[in-house]
C-alpha cells in the first residue's frame, strides 16, 4: 500500500526544497506518494479530523524566514500543526521545520546572532529509531541563524553539537536542525546566497568536497527510518511521551 506524505514547503520563492524532498522520499521507498503545500501562499492540507485527510505523515521543510516572525501563514500553519500533532500524525521537521515544530508545541526559538553554515559534525544522544544506521558521530549540512533554545514539554534530545539541539522527538513529531536532504548543488547554492564576508563564504565552499558530501550520505537514513516509523504508527493514537511505536 502506498504511503501518502504531505510536504509543507515553507521556503520563499523558487528553491530546491521541493525537489530535494521529493528525491529523498522517493529514494527511501518506491511506494511513496508526495503532495506539496507551499505554506507562504497559504496552502495547507486538510486537517487530520477532516474527511478529506488521507496522509500517513508530514514533512516540514526549511525556510528563509524565522519561525517567530509575525506572518499570517506561519500563524495558520501553527494552528494546523497543533491540531495534527494532537491527532498523533507522524511529522518530520527539517531546519525551519525543526524550529517550527518546537515553537508550535511550546518550545522557544531564538536568534543565535551568527550563522552555522557548512558541513558540520553532530553527535547522537541516546537511541531512537529515526537514527537507526546513522553513526554516533555524523556529518550533515547546516544553514541557520536561529536555534531551539527550549524544547517543548516532554521532548527528548536526539542529537546535538556545539550550537545546541540538533534533533529532538516529542510524541509522534521529530525535528532535525540539519539538512539530510541537501545535495552538493544545494549546498553550494545556499552558501553563495548568504550575506556573509567573502572569506567565510569561500571557506565553506572549499569544504564542500567529494569526501564531505559522501560522509553526509549517512544522515539520509532519517528518511527511510521516518517512513518505517510512519508504517508502525497506529492512526489516531495520541502522541504519548516516551512511547515507542
Amino acid at each position: 500500500m502506498a504511503r501518502h506524505i504531505a510536504v509543507l514547503d515553507a521556503s520563499l520563492g523558487d528553491t530546491p526544497a521541493e525537489r530535494n524532498l521529493r528525491r529523498e522520499l522517493a529514494a527511501a521507498a518506491e511506494d511513496v506518494v508526495v503532495d506539496v503545500y507551499k505554506l507562504p501562499t497559504g496552502a495547507l492540507p486538510p486537517t487530520a479530523a477532516s474527511p478529506e485527510w488521507n496522509y500517513d505523515g508530514v514533512v516540514v521543510s526549511g525556510s528563509q524566514t524565522s519561525v517567530y516572525e509575525d506572518r499570517e501563514w506561519i500563524h495558520d500553519a501553527t494552528a494546523w500543526l497543533r491540531e495534527s500533532h494532537a491527532a498523533g500524525v507522524p511529522m518530520l521537521g527539517i531546519c525551519w521545520g525543526h524550529q517550527f515544530i518546537a515553537q508550535a508545541l511550546g518550545g522557544r526559538v531564538v536568534d543565535m546572532g551568527e550563522y552555522e553554515l557548512g558541513y558540520r559534525e553532530l553527535s547522537r544522544v541516546g537511541t531512537d529509531p529515526l537514527f537507526d544506521e546513522v553513526p554516533t558521530e555524523f556529518v550533515s549540512f547546516e544553514t541557520h541563524s536561529d536555534r531551539v533554545a527550549e524544547l517543548p514539554p516532554g521532548a527528548s534530545v536526539l542529537a546535538r553539537n556545539d550550537y545546541g539541539v540538533q534533533a529532538f522527538r516529542v510524541g509522534s513529531a521529530y525535528g532535525v536542525q540539519f539538512h539530510p536532504e541537501y545535495d552538493r548543488q544545494t549546498a553550494v547554492w545556499v552558501t553563495e546566497s548568504k550575506d556573509l564576508p567573502d572569506e567565510r563564504i569561500q571557506a565553506v565552499l572549499d569544504a564542500i568536497t567529494d569526501e564531505t558530501v559522501a560522509e553526509a550520505e549517512a544522515a539520509k537514513a532519517v528518511f527511510p527510518n521516518f517512513l518505517d516509523f510512519v508504517d508502525s504508527h497506529q492512526p489516531g493514537t495520541a502522541p504519548l511521551e516516551g512511547r515507542r511505536y
